[in-house]
């Protein structure tokens, strides 16, 4: 059973990698057996995560890059492609969030949300998914949201950001499937992470999250690892289009 979850000899992306979920998730892949490619905007906070994976006995590499920028995303995942061990995993999961009341929230922000958490997840995909036709199989994993089912207000772009990815990956996984490639979201709920700090901190919604989450508490990132390794494994090869909800329960009573 345990060589179903194996991802050895695989190679897997992760955007937004530095830190926080993407974090998590390279930090499980790796430990599961793959060698992870760690994306970012700074080369020294990546630089210094691939040297704690190596410390810990994994294989990791990291790639420069902004996620935003298409002619640069899209050089970057050709030339991981190209190379000798190709790609078999992508991980789209860099994000970012904008709050304000929509009175003053400007155009400008609500496409900056978009190209960042969709726009970007689109053509990634599309740059990574003719190395996986070739190979015959392949796994591309989207980081969405509970609230790509859900609402909350001050974040409407975010929000029609994480819902149009699920649109997005269902999309995929039907034209993809025949090639032998997969691709699931994973939704989690309220995660700890340096992006939520300032909500963790604030009592009132702290206090809304513990009370509205079955399991009382904000989530630990590394509960996020188990998810993102089944969903590359080959123990969810006839997993496609799916959203993975890991929230504690909460969707459930919102």
């Amino acid at each position: 059973m345990s060589d179903l979850f194996s991802l050895t000899g695989r190679t897997a992306l992760i955007t937004g990698a530095s830190r926080g979920l993407g974090w998590s998730m390279a930090q499980a892949m790796a430990e599961a057996g793959a060698h992870v490619i760690l994306n970012g905007r700074y080369e020294e906070s990546l630089a210094q995560k691939v040297e704690t994976i190596r410390d810990s006995g994994g294989s990791a590499s990291f790639s420069v890059f902004d996620v935003a920028d298409e002619t640069q995303a899209v050089a970057a995942v050709g030339q991981i492609s190209a190379s000798a061990d190709g790609l078999d995993i992508l991980v789209n999961n860099a994000g970012i969030v904008h709050r304000s009341e929509l009175k003053d929230f400007e155009t400008a922000d609500f496409t900056r949300v978009l190209t960042t958490n969709l726009t970007s997840c689109f053509y990634l995909s599309r740059a990574a998914h003719q190395a996986m036709v070739a190979k015959g199989r392949g796994r591309i994993i989207n980081t969405a949201s509970i609230l790509s089912v859900v609402g909350r207000s001050t974040i409407p772009a975010y929000a029609a950001a994480k819902a149009g990815l699920m649109g997005l990956t269902r999309s995929l996984a039907a034209e993809l499937g025949p090639h032998g490639i997969t691709c699931n979201g994973i939704a989690p709920g309220y995660f700890a992470t340096e992006l939520n700090e300032a909500l963790v901190k604030d009592q009132e919604f702290n206090a809304f999250v513990c009370d509205r989450t079955p399991l009382g508490r904000w989530g630990d990132v590394r509960e996020l690892g188990g998810a993102a390794v089944f969903l590359a494994s080959d123990a969810a090869s006839y997993v496609n289009g799916h959203l993975l909800v890991v929230d504690g329960g909460m969707i459930e009573t919102l």
